[in-house]
């Protein structure tokens, strides 16, 4: 396997992460804020709903990494 294919992998699981760490963030915070009695009523003005959208946003980036470091290291064991 050359280093190309490695760099590949590597940014294939970079792409990876950064699309699969939002959606299962998305899934959770979602989840966690439907069972949270204050969302959804008068004095949360929307709180909630902020909430889900930043940590949707955040996660991209650490998703991304995490991906990255994953298949890199996965690569370079297949090679070794």
């Amino acid at each position: 396997m050359s280093g190309w294919q490695i760099f590949g992998k590597a940014l294939l699981g970079a792409l990876l992460g950064f699309i699969a760490a939002p959606i299962a963030i998305f899934v959770l915070v979602l989840i966690l804020n439907f069972f949270n009695k204050v969302c959804g009523t008068p004095g949360d003005s929307g709180g909630c709903e902020m909430g889900l959208a930043t940590a949707v946003i955040a996660s991209a980036l650490p998703g991304a990494a995490i991906g990255l470091v994953v298949n890199l290291i996965r690569a370079l064991r297949r090679r070794a």
